[in-house]
C-alpha cells in the first residue's frame, strides 16, 4: 500500500512530457499553413502595384528635388518667415518677419 501511494504521488508530481509541448496540435499547424498561403497570395497580388508606386515616388522625388532646392535658395532661413496662411481665395502666402513690424506702401497698403 505504501509503495502504491508513493508511486501515485510521484506520478502526479512529475512534469508533463516535453514531447506534448514541442508538437503543436494538428489544427494549429493547419491554420498557420493557411495563413501563410493567404499572405503569400496577397504579397504576389500586391507586388506589381507596390513596384509601380515605388517608381511613381522616384519620379515625384526627382521632380520635387529641384523645386525644393530653389525654394531653399530663395528663403534661406525659415525662421525669418511666419507660418503659411491660406487666403479666402485659396492662395497660400508666407509672410516675411520684419524686425520693425510691417512696412506700409503709399496709401497704407501692405506689400505681399
Amino acid at each position: 500500500m505504501r509503495a502504491a501511494t508513493l508511486a501515485l504521488v510521484l506520478a502526479l508530481a512529475a512534469p508533463p512530457a516535453a514531447a506534448d509541448e514541442a508538437v503543436p496540435p494538428e489544427g494549429m499547424s493547419l491554420l498557420e499553413e493557411g495563413a501563410k498561403l493567404i499572405f503569400r497570395g496577397l504579397a504576389e497580388e500586391m507586388e506589381p502595384a507596390m513596384r509601380e508606386m515605388a517608381e511613381g515616388m522616384e519620379d515625384f522625388a526627382a521632380n520635387l528635388g529641384p523645386m525644393l532646392r530653389e525654394l531653399s535658395r530663395l528663403m534661406q532661413d525659415l525662421s525669418s518667415y511666419h507660418l503659411p496662411e491660406r487666403l479666402p481665395n485659396g492662395d497660400i502666402i508666407i509672410r516675411r518677419k520684419r524686425p520693425g513690424g510691417p512696412e506700409f506702401g503709399p496709401g497704407g497698403e501692405i506689400e505681399i
